[in-house]
């Protein structure tokens, strides 16, 4: 169990909480702030990263996220001391990838030279619909066409480039949301991610919605119909489902966010981010405090945590299940009993089986297409009382 984090691989990621404008479905810990210390928060960054390295410097790097927030905003010469304080501290693996989450409203040439001269080889970029009336009701505050150039800028910087569309917006139809993926389909990318809008309860999108406003949103079936639509639509221009809401061609896909999904370890640094390690025999849970200011005052003193808790076999047995069955792989139905000490039920694993909600050869254990739409389900099924 010392070494399971070895099968998921070992990511780092930093977090940027700031953002020219707060988006009113976003529950993300972005805070608008137009009065940025930029050589503080340079300072606090690189120190956390010595802080970390001392347990975790003789490992392999597999990947580095820029999250946020809008990273986009950070200054090019931020993003390349901290990834020049990574190439100090770790052996980076031959293919390490390195992405950077950009707004197309923050999006800049010489920006962007600046942040693959640094090492940056990805950007996921949030262009979120492909209709400037849908974009200004998501509080998004660029344009399809800004969008576009953005994109194009980005493609001229870097081999790879993803962006993300919402669907299941306020008045849209199902021939709306495949006339637009269609669109986007044929730009030039090789990963998507495609996310149904949720309304979470601490965001602006969800005081509106408890107030009896936000009309407009489709009934469940038009967004399954939706969800359909999506899988039939990027199976046939190759960007298959490798995960729930995210779609790639071959050797594409996150490298960083399949660390998530195949419970490997991960350094959370910035406001609010979390992680997960491996030390001395016990995996962690880390989470540093949310206040942008807190996180920044505390940097200091190398206290931006706040009290790590250990994490079970049996909970790990579960976050791995939770996670992997999110993937098309699947799960590893020996490593998920190592871990947890005990098999999944066999006769649950049967019933979803004739259900046709999971597939099995015994050694792996995954989600058909059907089992996906209703993963949570699936997965309360699966886990033990």
């Amino acid at each position: 169990m010392t070494e399971d984090w070895r099968l998921g691989g070992f990511g780092l990621y930093i977090h940027w909480p700031f953002c020219a404008a707060k988006c009113p479905y976003c529950d993300f810990n972005s805070h608008v702030s137009n009065n940025i210390d930029q050589e503080a928060w340079r300072a606090a960054f690189l120190r956390e990263l010595d802080r970390y390295a001392e347990p975790t410097g003789k490992r392999m790097l597999n990947s580095v996220f820029f999250g946020g927030g809008t990273p986009s905003l950070m200054p090019p010469e931020t993003v390349h001391a901290i990834l020049d304080r990574v190439r100090q501290h770790w052996t980076l693996a031959n293919d390490l990838e390195i992405t950077l989450e950009a707004n197309p409203g923050s999006v800049e040439a010489g920006r962007f030279a600046g942040y693959a001269a640094a090492g940056v080889n990805r950007i996921s970029m949030g262009i979120q619909a492909l209709n400037d009336t849908d974009l200004r009701r998501l509080g998004r505050i660029h344009s399809v066409a800004e969008a576009r150039a953005a994109f194009d800028v980005a493609r001229a910087h870097f081999d790879r480039v993803s962006f993300d569309l919402i669907y299941a917006r306020q008045d849209q139809t199902l021939a709306a949301w495949r006339a637009e993926l269609s669109e986007a389909l044929s730009m030039a990318v090789d990963h998507l991610s495609l996310y149904q809008l949720t309304i979470e309860p601490e965001t602006a999108f969800g005081a509106r919605f408890a107030a009896g406003g936000l009309r407009g949103l489709p009934a469940d079936d038009l967004a399954v119909d939706m969800y359909e639509a999506t899988q039939e639509l990027c199976d046939a221009a190759g960007m298959p489902a490798y995960e729930v809401s995210n779609h790639a061609r071959p050797g594409a896909e996150s490298r960083h966010n399949l660390i998530y999904w195949r419970h490997g370890d991960y350094i959370g640094i910035g406001p609010g981010a979390h992680g997960r390690l491996t030390l001395d025999g016990t995996r962690w849970a880390t989470e540093a405090y949310s206040s942008p200011a807190k996180w920044l005052g505390s940097s200091a003193s190398q206290a931006t945590e706040k009290p790590r808790n250990a994490i079970s076999g049996t909970c790990q047995a579960g976050e791995y299940l939770m996670m992997g069955l999110r993937i098309s792989d699947g799960i590893d139905l020996q490593r998920y009993r190592d871990l947890a000490g005990a098999p999944l039920n066999p006769d649950t694993i049967t019933h979803l089986t004739d259900l046709g909600m999971i597939q099995t050869d015994g050694a792996t254990l995954r989600t058909t297409s059907k089992g996906r739409m209703v993963l949570n389900a699936v997965i309360a099924e699966l886990l033990p009382e």
